[in-house]
């Protein structure tokens, strides 16, 4: 029986690589979530008049895939001090949000989210934020599977996240 986990840190294009092609690993969505509007679009949520963010919605086997390795791999994508986007993504469509499913998840987010304030790695307070899934949107097919469809684009796109992971992480 498979799970579904949704986080939210930054563009969508750099958050499905880095769980697309770990083991256990179903399926993983581009979309949106977080919002007032019913089926918004891309241009919608670029406008910051719909209140989504851009998230990945993944769908993992539990049995292969525990959803505490997702949240480590979800830090390991982000910049967990930064609220107002992520990297050269600026934006309240752009936040860092862990949306959990159910109450473990949301229990293993929290301590993992403390485990990492804790753990001095960041010299800022670890500000993303964990809140209940809500309805989650798949973006435009253009959208999804972005880093295999013009992985040029996508490693531009990529550059400043890998930086800050190669430094951090």
């Amino acid at each position: 029986m498979s799970e579904k986990a949704i986080f939210a840190g930054g563009c969508f294009w750099c958050m499905i690589q880095p769980f697309d092609t770990q083991p256990g690993i179903l399926s993983v969505t581009s979309g949106y979530t977080g919002g007032h509007v019913p089926n918004p679009t891309y241009e919608q949520v670029l406008s910051h008049t719909t209140g989504h963010t851009e998230a990945v919605e993944i769908e993992f086997d539990p049995e292969i895939m525990s959803y505490e390795r997702l949240v480590e791999i979800y830090w390991q994508q982000t910049d967990p001090t930064d609220a107002l986007g992520q990297f050269e993504d600026r934006g309240d469509n752009y936040r860092p949000v862990i949306f959990y499913t159910t109450d473990e998840q949301k229990e293993i987010a929290i301590q993992s989210r403390k485990a990492l304030a804790e753990s001095g790695r960041f010299d800022d307070p670890i500000v993303t934020k964990i809140q209940p899934a809500v309805t989650f949107y798949p973006a435009e097919d253009y959208h999804q599977d972005f880093y295999q469809k013009d992985p040029e684009r996508y490693e531009d796109a990529h550059a400043n996240r890998a930086n800050f992971i190669k430094e951090n992480w």
